[in-house]
C-alpha cells in the first residue's frame, strides 16, 4: 500500500507492521547506494542499511518532520556509514571490494561487442581505477559526492543531511570531482 508521507509518519509512530515494510521498500535501494558510495563494502552496506531502519524505527517518535522523512533516513545512514567506517580505519582493517558485474546489474549479452574480453577488460580496470580514486577521497568529500551524483539530492538538502552550510557543500563537490577528474585523466594516459 503506498501511502503519501504524513499518513506514513503517522502509521510508523503508531508502531503498524505494514508501515515498516513500505518504508524499507521505498527507501532500501537509496540508502544502501548511499551506504555503499562511503564505505565501498557490499556487504558492509548491508548491514548498514539494516542497522539503519532498526535506528529509524526506533526513534520514530522523535522525527518531527522539519524535513522529509527520505532526509532523515539519508542522515541516518550516512551516520551509520561513516561511523562504520571510523571503527575500521581505527583498526586498520578498512578495505574495498570492488563491485561485481551481477550487483550492479549490469547484463552482458553474448555474442556482442559488450562480451568480448578486451571490452570487459577494459571496463574492469576504468571501474578499479575510478573506485580507487573514490576511496582515496577524503571521507566528507566523498560523503557529498555520493549523496550528489548517486542520490542526486540538492545542495541543500546535503547541508541538512550533513547539517553544514551549503558553501562547504559546493566546495567539497568540487573538490571530490577535481580529484576523481585527475585521477582518472592519469589512468587514461597510463593506458
Amino acid at each position: 500500500m503506498a501511502w503519501d508521507e504524513p499518513t506514513l509518519v503517522a502509521l510508523l509512530k503508531q508502531g503498524h507492521e505494514g508501515a515498516f515494510e513500505e518504508l524499507m521498500q521505498r527507501y532500501r535501494q537509496k540508502v544502501y547506494l548511499i551506504a555503499y558510495g562511503i564505505t565501498l563494502d557490499p556487504e558492509e552496506s548491508r548491514d548498514i542499511v539494516q542497522e539503519g531502519f532498526l535506528k529509524a524505527f526506533q526513534n520514530i517518535s522523535r522525527f518531527e518532520g522539519r524535513a522529509r522523512l527520505v532526509t532523515w533516513l539519508h542522515r541516518i545512514t550516512v551516520n551509520q556509514s561513516l561511523n562504520w567506517q571510523r571503527r575500521w580505519k581505527r583498526r586498520l582493517r578498512w578495505h574495498h571490494r570492488p563491485i561485481e558485474s551481477e550487483e550492479d546489474g549490469e547484463s552482458i549479452q553474448l555474442g556482442t561487442d559488450e562480451y568480448q574480453a578486451e571490452v570487459l577488460h577494459q571496463r574492469r580496470e576504468i571501474d578499479q581505477a575510478y573506485h580507487k580514486a573514490l576511496k582515496q577521497l577524503p571521507d566528507d568529500a566523498r560523503t557529498i559526492y555520493v549523496l550528489k551524483e548517486t542520490e542526486g539530492l540538492s545542495y541543500a538538502e546535503i547541508a541538512r543531511i550533513l547539517n553544514i552550510k551549503k558553501g562547504t557543500v559546493s566546495s567539497r563537490l568540487f573538490y571530490a570531482r577535481q580529484r576523481l577528474q585527475k585521477a582518472l585523466k592519469s589512468y587514461r594516459e597510463s593506458i
